[in-house]
């Protein structure tokens, strides 16, 4: 294949953090491209240089270095840390919050870290610098959405690093499961069954007791999903979509404000906007279907009592 680049037009070339791609499969492309550009001026962002001597000895030798961390710079807090891609992150966070539950979080999304009371969690949707880590750890152990990539930056700043296990898709099953069998054994415990008991008694002289139950579960899941295939599909007027908004409380910011930022900003119609819950950090806005994508993406960027928004579907609450 052709390239498409005219290196020689290229008059400075910026290599961003890349210390992944040095270590990596990817190295001798980033070689190729930095001998194709040798004339052009050269700027290497690096968090962690003592890992890239060989590469700047190759392609900037005797650079000038600015603001090179101290070396003793060590960790500088605890953390907990999930894998996600950043599409996911909405997600992530709903699942995190079911999973510890805090009374008080701190959502940070790269603001300055000013909550009005200590949380007791914090979560960070962006990947900290090592002063603003410092600065979250000062109020609780952060949890970390991170991508596989920013991993080896995350262990240079923080320490011990624990990974926070989500739920995954089968252990949410797994709990389904578990609350259904407490339901059965709730109403076996109960003796509330006798009618069901003499309805089903011809069968348990057919059938093992444990056959029975068995295909009555899978009658019921076909009816469940009888039901989900004729249903009308939503969305209606009628029905809500979720949508995380990360002003809270903790920024003085109320159900009026919000209601107020939609109305004055995006211009919706009072019907269109449903319950509001405003929480420390975050709050969730109810708007109808018809809307929800064009609240995400106007309302992100729209200035709240000084804060500037950041909305996100929130199908997970």
């Amino acid at each position: 294949a052709r390239s498409a680049l005219h290196c020689d037009a290229v008059a400075t070339l910026v290599v961003a953090w890349p210390e992944p791609l040095v270590a990596g499969d990817e190295a001798a492309t980033l070689d190729a491209l930095l001998g194709a550009t040798r004339d052009a001026r050269r700027i290497v962002l690096s968090w962690n240089p003592s890992t890239l001597t060989d590469f700047l000895e190759r392609h900037a030798r005797r650079a000038e270095v600015i603001g090179t961390p101290s070396p003793a710079a060590g960790p500088a807090g605890a953390a907990r840390y999930a894998v996600v891609a950043p599409s996911r992150r909405a997600a992530a966070l709903r699942e995190a919050l079911d999973l510890l539950d805090p009374k008080h979080p701190l959502v940070w999304d790269g603001d300055p870290a000013e909550p009005a009371a200590t949380p007791d969690a914090v979560f960070c949707m962006r990947l900290p610098t090592r002063e603003q880590f410092a600065t979250l750890s000062r109020l609780s152990p952060p949890v970390v959405f991170v991508t596989g990539a920013q991993l080896p930056y995350l262990r240079s700043i923080a320490a011990p690093l624990t990974p926070l296990h989500l739920p995954s898709g089968a252990d949410l099953a797994h709990d389904r499961a578990e609350a259904l069998r407490a339901r059965i054994a709730e109403r076996l415990e109960a003796r509330d069954h006798d009618a069901e008991l003499a309805l089903l008694d011809p069968l348990f002289e057919r059938y093992d007791p444990a056959e029975v139950a068995g295909a009555i579960l899978g009658l019921l899941r076909e009816t469940a999903s009888g039901k989900r295939e004729t249903a009308s599909p939503p969305p209606t007027p009628a029905g809500w979509v979720k949508v995380f908004v990360n002003v809270g409380k903790k920024d003085r910011a109320s159900a009026k404000d919000l209601v107020g930022a939609l109305i004055r900003e995006l211009s919706l119609a009072k019907a269109d906007i449903g319950r509001i819950d405003v929480r420390d950090t975050f709050s969730v806005v109810e708007v109808t279907p018809a809307v929800s994508e064009r609240v995400v993406r106007e309302l992100t960027g729209v200035t709240i009592r000084g804060r500037r928004a950041l909305a996100r579907l929130d199908r997970y609450a």
